[in-house]
């Protein structure tokens, strides 16, 4: 009982000091309430239902689960894909985006270069995927199959966006290909937001080439802006649907280019059964949240 009057007590004296603050917040966490909690908790609540749009939900309990892990071969193969796709374009997409960052920040043509490198991510999905479809198509008039025909590596066409082996490599190559987006501004910032001071300390402690200034003084400063784009690059590689779809159709061929969000998709806006999609994404949801703690516990302030 004297827990719950401290509390309270509490409560009232840090709404009149922080009054005025917590109504400019008010708006703000309406909405948040309105446009993120409750659909992430309708998401839950539905997953355990059977519910087609057309019928009131009715629930089943773990029916849609055991159907997900268990009988759905489809989704075990979007699982391995994006798996797939996370482990090798997350690390690749977060370290490039640093390294070109770190390298344009040193260039004279800094907004140029900027500008260059960061269109290709606010281009629509549609429009860059017919670009890379002209350099993958399938026939000989392709690029890439042209260029290697020319030199004498191949014989005939490679069907690049039909065979299994090669539609996920070119989904990855692509999506790599526009992953500097958001992450790699705020490297750039980062960079940029680096006292000199800091350097020039390092050159009197013995600091003297370019590779022990990231090591010792960019990185341990750039942590806050190094999680953010960890945690993105996790978001990211386990939300890529656009590409693939735009490359591969949906279904790909042999679902090789199927992801978890593609399947949500199917089951959620072809097939209409809302139940089973909101099972994927729980599972989705809890596969990046986890991931994303992991990575604020390495990352993160832990002192």
């Amino acid at each position: 009982m004297q827990i719950a009057r401290t509390h309270m007590n509490f409560i009232r004296q840090s709404w009149k000091q922080y009054r005025a603050m917590y109504l400019f917040m008010l708006p703000f966490f309406i909405l948040f309430l309105i446009f993120v909690v409750a659909p992430v908790l309708t998401a839950v609540y539905l997953s355990f239902t059977y519910y087609n749009m057309l019928e009131p939900a009715r629930w089943i309990g773990l029916s849609n689960y055991r159907l997900l892990f268990v009988e759905d071969d489809v989704f075990i193969t979007a699982i391995r894909n994006t798996l797939l796709f996370a482990i090798f374009t997350g690390p690749l997409s977060y370290i490039l985006s640093f390294t070109l960052a770190w390298f344009i920040n040193r260039a004279r043509m800094r907004q140029l270069y900027t500008l260059a490198f960061y269109a290709p991510s606010i281009t629509s999905t549609i429009a860059m995927s017919v670009v890379w479809l002209y350099f993958f198509a399938n026939d000989r008039y392709g690029l890439i199959n042209y260029g290697l025909m020319n030199i004498g590596l191949i014989n005939e066409p490679i069907a690049w966006l039909k065979e299994q082996a090669t539609i996920l490599p070119v989904i990855m190559i692509i999506s790599l290909w526009m992953s500097m987006g958001t992450s790699f501004l705020v490297f750039l910032a980062g960079l940029q937001d680096v006292p000199r001071e800091l350097y020039d300390a390092g050159a009197v402690d013995g600091i003297n080439n370019a590779f022990q200034e990231v090591w010792h003084i960019t990185l341990p400063v750039m942590r806050p802006q190094l999680l953010f784009g960890a945690v993105m690059a996790i978001v990211n590689s386990f939300a890529v649907f656009g590409v693939a779809v735009q490359v591969a159709g949906l279904p790909s061929p042999l679902y090789a280019g199927h992801t978890i969000v593609a399947h949500l998709y199917d089951y959620g806006f072809i097939r209409f059964e809302m139940g089973y999609a909101s099972a994927i994404a729980v599972v989705l949801f809890i596969a990046t949240f986890v991931l994303s703690r992991w990575v604020m516990r390495i990352l993160g302030d832990n002192e």
